[in-house]
């Protein structure tokens, strides 16, 4: 019998540029410009390692309509708290003078304070989602610095799902709602995690309590990619951030989220507006771990792989700082939604790493703020840096005032010139001259091994961590199809026999539902539809 669903005039016609229709068996992965993409999976770097190269076109390509899918909402982050505060300078990193191994301003000076700006958010969910969805939550801080805008954009868990930015849009994707139904869909998570192993050490901290912190108060921050810092005399070192909150950590069960939303879906923007009007100001301390910038061939994983945790006992925690937040905005739309933070926005002392992910996103956030908020987005204040600007970009939608200098020659919008124009700034220090040489590949990195680490955090969690892992895993992979599964279970597995042992054993024991599709974690989805109609109140008509 014949699929009605394959039906000319059901929606499932393809027409290619020239009009003729493509066959229905060919599942080739093309570009929008019709070019069959041979390679998904990584973009080109120079080595396996990095770094990425500007003619990356089908990355480009397609991070670049990525950015620009939802409109005017941001396409990840879109619910979001915010507040402005100060960062406090402890002028060392651990016990040394910090000025060892940055020469970034901010950092110099004991009790050197510098004006921020902090956006919690969620990731996946839009902008008016429930706050106790398991979600990672967004970490991004705006300093305002001497020497212009420093952004640390990060989230509240140390690692991410993915290592190369090519899988970005295909990640988020797979989180978002079912382009269909519009609802979020296990099964389409997990199909995409099962063929993902580097997401593991994510998915144990996602589906954990950790997937559900208690308020944006009371949870960690982390840059999650790796930077670098550079000296005076030009000598540059791999960094990773951690924020700490001076409240103390709390997370939430699947079971107290569902409560809670039950009362509040607002309880996290609540309680961080309401702590700074009492005056109980929220407080993190930054803390740096240091490595030497080379592939550390001593490591059972590369450093530039965002999935891993860097070992302390190795590269301990070096306090940098502490951040406190004392004032709300005004204005939740003029701050809080037209903020725009970018991982490319760095001040002298501070540097990227060949990161992959890190060199994905400084093109992503910077050209999704282009799209969402306007070319001239740097214009607003709550973007603005607090230092004079002076720039020969003129023009853009929304312009408003130009970047001219007092006494400088306002009809020349060029450099060099003669005329009185704008100059280049003297050197700060000595650059970082890193050595870089290799054959332009597509290449994952080499040392992967994506299971260890998850497999330990597995093991270092509470009995009762691990119960509430195991049950939200089951609940959310019960809907889906057997060979899903039974690729998940393998993977758990890998990470752990008693991990993959109790998923597989939950799996069994499960009751059928009908559940097809909700909050990851939820176990009873179906039952608020049916709820909905047969516990409701009948009313006439007026």
């Amino acid at each position: 019998m014949e699929n009605e669903e394959n039906k000319p005039g059901n929606g499932q016609e393809s027409n290619s540029g020239n009009g003729q229709q493509q066959g229905g068996d060919d599942h080739t992965l093309t570009n929008r410009q019709g070019h069959p993409i041979s390679n998904n999976q990584n973009i080109r770097t120079v080595g396996s390692r990095g770094p990425a190269t500007l003619e990356n076109y089908n990355f480009l390509e397609k991070i670049t309509h990525f950015d620009r899918e939802r409109i005017p909402e941001r396409v990840v982050h879109a619910r979001g708290a915010g507040a402005h505060g100060y960062f406090e300078a402890y002028g060392t990193a651990g016990d040394e003078p910090v000025s060892n191994y940055t020469r970034a301003k901010l950092f110099q000076q004991k009790g050197k304070r510098t004006p921020v700006f902090v956006r919690f958010s969620s990731v996946i969910h839009g902008g008016h989602s429930p706050e106790t969805l398991r979600d990672p939550r967004g970490f991004a801080v705006k300093f305002y610095t001497e020497d212009g805008n420093w952004d640390l954009v990060g989230n509240n868990l140390k690692v991410f799902f993915i290592r190369d930015a090519m899988k970005f849009p295909d990640l988020v994707h797979a989180f978002k709602p079912d382009p269909v139904t519009n609802i979020q869909n296990g099964e389409r998570i997990f199909d995409f995690i099962s063929h993902t192993p580097e997401a593991m050490h994510m998915i144990t901290f996602l589906f954990s309590p950790w997937g559900i912190p208690a308020n944006y108060r009371q949870m960690q921050g982390s840059g999650v990619n790796t930077y670098r810092w550079v000296n005076e005399n030009g000598e540059g070192v791999l960094v990773k951030y951690h924020w700490e909150p001076k409240q103390g950590i709390k997370n939430l069960t699947q079971e107290e989220a569902e409560m809670i939303q039950g009362k509040n879906f607002n309880h996290g923007t609540q309680d961080l507006y309401e702590a700074i009007e009492r005056g109980d100001f929220p407080e993190w301390e930054l803390l740096v771990q240091i490595m030497s910038d080379d592939d550390h061939p001593e490591l059972d994983f590369d450093p530039l792989d965002d999935t891993k945790l860097w070992p302390e006992d190795q590269f301990p925690w070096l306090p940098v700082g502490r951040m406190v937040l004392d004032r709300n905005p005004q204005d939740y739309h003029a701050e809080v939604e037209q903020v725009a933070f970018g991982t490319g926005v760095l001040v002298d002392g501070l540097e990227f790493s060949d990161d992959k992910m890190l060199q994905g996103r400084t093109l992503s956030y910077s050209d999704t703020q282009r799209y969402r908020v306007g070319a001239n987005y740097l214009h607003l204040p709550i973007n603005a840096p607090k230092k004079r600007v002076a720039t020969n970009q003129r023009g853009g939608q929304m312009a408003y005032h130009v970047d001219v200098a007092p006494g400088a020659n306002p009809h020349v919008n060029y450099e060099p010139s003669s005329l009185n124009g704008l100059k280049e700034a003297p050197a700060e220090g000595n650059e970082y001259n890193p050595q870089i040489e290799g054959k332009l590949v597509r290449k994952p990195l080499e040392r992967t091994n994506d299971f260890k680490q998850a497999g330990e955090r597995f093991r270092l969690f509470e009995d009762w961590e691990r119960e509430e892992l195991i049950r939200n895993l089951v609940n959310t992979l019960g809907p889906a199809q057997k060979h899903i599964q039974d690729r998940m279970v393998e993977l758990f597995t890998q990470c752990d026999e008693e991990y993959g042992r109790r998923v597989a054993e939950g799996l069994k024991n499960l009751p059928k539902t009908d559940d097809s599709g909700g909050p990851i974690g939820s176990a009873k989805s179906s039952e608020g539809v049916k709820d909905a109609e047969e516990k409701s109140h009948q009313a006439k008509p007026y």
